[in-house]
């Protein structure tokens, strides 16, 4: 049974983008270029990141990881140098992070 705050982001989410589901008891692709590799392949690389590189995902900063593993999936067939050229572009050209500067020390967050 799902609860009703479930039922409400998902409501949200399908006003906000096309939703189409599948009941993969009866069929694996719609044919019509609905399926669910994407979002299992996504997931996968997310779990292996929290176990090879990052060991542990905070809940605090969940939505940064999930922001960095979306970079890096829209980023995988780029050349590694390029891609290192962007994030430090990047880098460069962005402020302090309100969520990481200070973390190590426990500061409070830049605003």
């Amino acid at each position: 049974m799902r609860s009703a705050a479930a039922n409400g982001e998902r409501n949200d989410l399908a006003a906000r983008f096309p939703v189409s589901r599948i009941d993969h008891s009866k069929l694996y692709s719609t044919g019509a270029g609905v399926y669910t590799n994407g979002a299992e392949e996504f997931f996968s690389r997310m779990r292996r990141a929290e176990i090879g590189h990052h060991h542990h995902i905070a809940g605090a900063y969940l939505v940064r990881y999930a922001q960095e593993a979306a970079w890096r999936e829209d980023h995988r067939r780029v050349a590694n140098g390029a891609q290192v050229q962007a994030v430090a572009g990047l880098a460069m050209a962005s402020g302090p992070s309100v969520d990481w500067c200070g973390y190590w020390q426990r500061a409070q967050k830049a605003a």
